[in-house]
């Protein structure tokens, strides 16, 4: 790899790692190219991205982010996994180190935030952003509902009393 290749590599994390919600590292050591293909397609399923780079290319691309905490980080076989959704990459990291116990979780970052292990992990346990969006219109949509059915109520309580008079009237 010539500099201008590790300048563009450089350039590709920098701006991948300022723009993301969430980074996760973890150590890959021992995983199969099929395992690790299947990461990476989980992964890109939720929206995020795995890059395996160098090291010491990556402390350079962290550097004037809000990641760069997380350079202690980057020893030995790293990959990085990061998504624009906080909680995407987490959750997809966890699942499949819970799967292969050759991919260890070293941590991650959150904006200026740097996680360990378990920060990492609660993160997965939290809901995706579109089920907290789903969520937000169901709360939103049940009063409007809730006050359909009350407005709704009276009228349909004396169609019912108004059909029962009419059935006792015709079989008199």
């Amino acid at each position: 790899m010539d500099r201008a290749e590790k300048r563009e590599v450089v350039t590709s994390l920098h701006d991948a790692f300022a723009k993301t919600g969430v980074i996760v590292v973890a150590h890959y050591a021992g995983l199969s190219v099929s395992d690790m293909t299947k990461f990476r397609r989980d992964i890109r399923g939720v929206g995020g991205e795995v890059k395996v780079a160098k090291n010491r290319l990556a402390k350079l691309a962290l550097e004037g982010t809000n990641a760069r905490g997380i350079a202690d980080l980057l020893k030995g076989p790293t990959c990085l996994a990061y998504s624009d959704d906080p909680v995407a990459a987490p959750k997809v990291a966890v699942k499949f180190a819970k799967a292969n116990e050759k991919f260890v979780i070293l941590g991650g970052a959150m904006g200026t935030t740097v996680l360990d292990p378990e920060g990492v992990s609660s993160l997965a346990n939290l809901p995706s952003l579109d089920e907290l969006r789903g969520k937000l219109v169901g709360l939103v949509q049940a009063p409007a509902s809730k006050i359909a059915r009350v407005v709704n109520g009276p009228g349909a309580q004396l169609a019912r009393v108004f059909a029962a008079y009419g059935k006792t009237g015709e079989a008199a």
